[in-house]
């Protein structure tokens, strides 16, 4: 990867699998592996059970075999580590990482970002409002929240989501033609620079049937219809609204599909591809993808967990990296 930007990769939840699955990563790939962002004193023993040499990183430094070039935040005190246990000060740590990341990615030196899992209830214990990535990825790029989105990707399926995290009930309630407009462009962006020349995207309808022509409701006619026409008139070729058990149903010949809200977009995905799932914030303009699983608190520390998904997130920011 000489003169190549490489990828920064935070080790997530510091309490959790990401330490080691980041460290797995690294070891993998060798003289491709990104450059790990977390604490010395949390990845030592990882390192030194990989075998792995950590030593300061340094933008334009080509990644070795045996060695890993580490960001060392300084985030967790020593006393505050506590492996498999959902504490504050990891919350707090995990999202240290994830800023002192995305500042490093916007200076430049680095070509994206990719973080190893969280917890959403370790970081809700330190007091932090957190409702995912996007609206972080937002804050930290400087980025309206209501055109920043996620997009999982696994099993040969794309599919970004209008809300996320969130009550349905509020969720419903913030579907717009505007926002669902704003979704559609930013997953047509994505694509484009994914490289699909002329995306089709695929509009999950709110209700059933996509409201079975008012049979089933009229927030199709007043949200997603008017949403698809938009997203028309500005070149983008949507398709829908219609019913996600029909689009996913059929052919599948759509590049990418539209969610209205988590499950509706969360469970295919997840259902098809498992553990390998992984998550793509679009529409702020910088590459951020996380992984699709959480922070197996359960088994954090035993060396066992499998760091694929990790690799696999590696691979969506750059498709160049591959398995060791």
């Amino acid at each position: 990867m000489t003169g190549t930007p490489r990828l920064l990769l935070t080790t997530g939840d510091p309490n959790g699998i990401g330490p080691e699955i980041a460290l797995a990563a690294v070891a993998e790939l060798g003289d491709r592996a990104p450059v790990v962002v977390g604490d010395r004193p949390v990845l030592e023993p990882y390192a030194e059970r990989a075998g792995l040499v950590l030593r300061t990183a340094r933008p334009g430094v080509p990644a070795e075999r045996g060695r890993c070039d580490l960001v060392d935040v300084g985030a967790l005190a020593p006393g505050d580590l506590a492996v498999g246990q959902v504490t504050a000060p990891a919350g707090a740590a995990t999202l240290a990482y994830t800023a002192a990341a995305v500042r490093l990615a916007r200076d430049g030196g680095y070509a994206g970002v990719v973080a190893c899992p969280h917890s959403e209830t370790a970081v809700h214990r330190a007091g932090i409002a957190f409702a995912g990535y996007p609206p972080l990825i937002a804050e930290l790029t400087g980025t309206p929240p209501e055109k920043v989105f996620l997009m999982l990707v696994g099993a040969g399926l794309r599919i970004a989501h209008v809300t996320l995290h969130e009550r349905l009930a509020d969720a419903l309630a913030r579907l717009t033609p505007e926002l669902v407009t704003n979704a559609g462009l930013a997953l047509h962006g994505a694509l484009r620079a994914a490289g699909v020349a002329a995306p089709r995207i695929g509009v999950f309808g709110i209700n059933p049937h996509a409201g079975e022509d008012g049979l089933f409701g009229d927030d199709d006619r007043l949200v997603t219809e008017r949403a698809v026409a938009a997203l028309r008139r500005l070149g983008v070729r949507a398709e829908g609204p219609v019913g996600a058990d029909i689009l996913l149903g059929g052919a599948r010949d759509h590049d990418a599909y539209l969610a209205m809200y988590h499950d509706q977009g969360h469970i295919p995905v997840k259902a098809l591809a498992g553990r390998a799932a992984a998550a793509v914030t679009i529409g702020a303009g910088a590459p951020f993808a996380s992984v699709g699983h959480g922070p197996a608190f359960d088994i954090a520390g035993q060396g066992s967990a499998d760091p694929g998904a990790v690799l696999a997130a590696l691979r969506l920011l750059d498709p160049t990296v591959q398995e060791g």
